[in-house]
């Protein structure tokens, strides 16, 4: 679908966060004539109405027979089509789509295809390829785009020209891609692990949402991470696969970097924490070398990549502490990751906040073997996790206690660590009821740390450049 498709319909905007501001220029640059409803927040409509805008109507928490009066409602990515009111209205016949569809529908060429275009999904680590990904894109010379779910929506960037386009998707906008009828020219998928279970629904929904980038909008090549189970067994007759994360193509031994048999660096001291997070270079050496580019020679440039706040980021030590903000983290997976990062020091690990459903049973499962120093729960799903410790903490030894808040947490972590220990805000849990995001709560632990918030919470090379 494109923007012109919309002349002459009755069109609605759902959101007004950067996504919604985003689409509702873009509606009206295209389409100035266009009456427009916005759905939105109480304290959201007092900056739409800033606009001044004749022909955009606000309107209030909208139902399913509101929303069922329209054509077509261009909703923000945080907005569940799932919802009942969304289920209402399109039984209706009302059409759901978002920015990210819209962009593919205007950029696509006659045949639908966007060669220019890497898109970048997983359940863990897409923001990190995609940014490493334009990093090495632009070592390249290429003149490369990082937008999408990191940050900038794409239809602020509707007319930017670019080589190439790095792009993050969630797993609230892959389907977005299909809907499009665009054909990306490469698609990344790094991991599947649940996720995002109250906008999907269920797991089954939340996987078959991720992999519609694969299965529905079909790219000429698909970037895979072989390691995954449910990835090494997906059949995609229409695009070519390329494999990483084993012998056949770029893989790690150790921190050694492989590509097939050829070694071509060592890893060690690369500015990506983790094994999880050098694997991601590999996804990205992988594309590289699908879009036909050199990835050996570029795979150097690595070095000089500057890492994404609130993923295993080091804030630095106070009183022969170590604080690490991985605020991103909102799964059990994702904690396990940064627990093994730290495995060699004593660590009070910081987990919970909003409930969304997810299984910790695996992750208690672990504390039985690789169980740090202290943890603290916290959060509306601290108590749940909670009572999985309890009886492993007692036969394991090691401290367990719950807080009210995160200065409360830390309070208690500081005081279960030695010098040289390590306080890990590694939730496992969105932030939602007590942080406006996972930004929000990196920036709160920084700041309870005696850290600068604002020294550690930008994104480099985000946009065109």
């Amino acid at each position: 679908m494109k923007i012109v498709d919309l002349a002459g319909k009755r069109v609605a905007l759902w959101g007004w966060g950067r996504e919604g501001r985003a689409a509702y220029t873009a509606l009206r640059t295209r389409l100035p004539p266009q009456a427009l409803t916005l759905f939105c927040s109480e304290a959201e409509a007092v900056e739409a109405a800033a606009s001044h805008d004749p022909l955009l109507a606000i309107e209030h928490a909208p139902n399913g027979e509101r929303l069922g009066a329209f054509d077509v409602v261009v909703k923000s990515p945080g907005i569940s089509p799932y919802s009942p009111a969304a289920l209402v209205a399109a039984a209706s016949g009302t059409h759901f789509i978002g920015g990210t569809a819209l962009w593919f529908g205007e950029r696509a060429d006659a045949d639908g295809n966007l060669p220019s275009t890497i898109c970048v999904t997983g359940t863990k680590g897409k923001s990190t390829t995609s940014s490493l990904l334009a990093h090495l894109l632009r070592a390249a010379g290429m003149r490369t785009a990082l937008a999408g779910n990191i940050g900038v929506p794409l239809l602020e960037l509707l007319d930017g020209q670019a080589e190439a386009w790095a792009i993050e998707l969630s797993s609230y906008q892959t389907r977005d891609v299909a809907a499009s009828g665009a054909r990306p020219g490469i698609a990344i998928v790094t991991n599947l692990h649940p996720e995002h279970l109250d906008w999907h629904g269920s797991e089954a929904r939340y996987i078959e949402d991720k992999l519609a980038l694969l299965t529905e909008a079909k790219p000429r090549i698909a970037v895979l991470n072989a390691a995954d189970p449910r990835l090494a067994a997906l059949p995609l007759p229409d695009s070519e696969i390329q494999w990483y994360g084993d012998a056949r193509g770029w893989h790690l031994r150790e921190d050694a970097l492989y590509r097939a048999d050829e070694f071509v660096m060592d890893t060690a001291s690369l500015p990506l924490p983790g094994w999880h997070n050098r694997s991601n270079l590999c996804a990205v050496l992988t594309a590289l070398d699908a879009f036909g580019l050199d990835a050996a020679a570029l795979a150097p440039h690595a070095a000089t990549f500057q890492p994404l706040p609130n993923r295993l980021q080091p804030l630095g030590e106070r009183d022969g502490i170590l604080y690490v903000n991985d605020s991103i983290s909102t799964t059990p997976m994702a904690t396990l990751a940064a627990l093994a990062l730290y495995r060699d020091r004593p660590v009070a690990l910081l987990v919970g906040g909003h409930d969304r459903g997810l299984p910790w049973d695996e992750f208690a499962a672990a504390m039985r073997t690789q169980a740090p120093r202290a943890i603290v729960t916290l959060g509306q799903n601290g108590p749940r996790i909670r009572v999985l410790l309890d009886p492993i903490a007692e036969a394991r030894g090691f401290a367990l206690s719950s807080a009210s808040d995160l200065a409360e947490a830390m309070s208690q972590a500081r005081a279960a660590l030695p010098a040289g220990g390590v306080v890990l805000l590694s939730p496992g849990a969105p932030s939602f009821g007590m942080y406006k995001d996972y930004v929000a709560r990196g920036r709160h632990f920084a700041e309870l740390a005696g850290f600068d918030p604002d020294a550690i919470s930008g994104i480099a090379g985000m946009g065109i450049a």
